[in-house]
């Protein structure tokens, strides 16, 4: 004999529990890329040799390693903080969305810096995240037209507006202007690419 019986279904996250995995998340994150800088310090600069040099075909694999790899710690310093919040605020709509808005960042910018920066250009550092996630909380709100999202938007360009403006544009030198702005191109990408479908009317 058998009897039907509802399906279980997986309940939603509440926002607390939202809110605490992408803390927990963003820490980690940003604590690797400090313990990673420890052991470059620690061996005497070993691991910068893991940086995209542009149009050298040996290191495009370098592209994942680059992204969490500094020179020194100021380098590091300059993007936790915007890394921190700008991924918490991210991976607050979900830690497999997050990933695999990062992912496509992490993959855009690391490409698109190989193909564009100077030759034998060593890059390394998360900028390039940093300003994916700009360009992808920058245009999601917009594209997705929720209020929250928009204010989110507006506010993202409020704080880090100029200093994303200054970073794509090619006055230093020794900043790789490049990612910053494959970065931003690859974040604005991945929120047009995983906006929702527009419901019929």
């Amino acid at each position: 004999m058998s009897t039907n019986t509802p399906a279980t279904t997986v309940p939603d996250w509440s926002r607390k529990e939202r809110a605490l995995a992408a803390a927990k998340l963003m820490l980690c994150w940003v604590a690797l890329l400090w313990a990673l800088e420890a052991v470059d310090y620690a061996t005497g600069h070993a691991l910068d040799q893991y940086g995209i040099v542009s149009r050298d075909v040996g290191t495009l694999w370098h592209v994942v390693p680059a992204a969490f790899l500094h020179f020194g710690f100021g380098h590091v310093a300059s993007n936790s903080v915007p890394l921190l919040v700008l991924g918490f605020i991210t991976a607050l709509s979900g830690v497999r969305r997050f990933l695999a808005v990062s992912g496509l960042i992490l993959l855009g910018d690391g490409i698109g810096t190989w193909l564009i920066s100077p030759s034998n250009a060593l890059t390394l550092g998360a900028s390039g995240i940093v300003f994916g996630l700009f360009g992808y909380l920058l245009i999601r709100g917009f594209v997705e037209r929720k209020v929250l999202g928009v204010a989110v938007s507006l506010g993202v360009a409020a704080v880090w507006g100029t200093t994303i403006l200054v970073g794509v544009l090619p006055t230093n030198t020794a900043v790789s202007w490049q990612a910053h702005l494959c970065g931003l191109a690859t974040g604005i990408a991945a929120a047009l690419w995983f906006s929702p479908p527009a419901r019929a009317a």
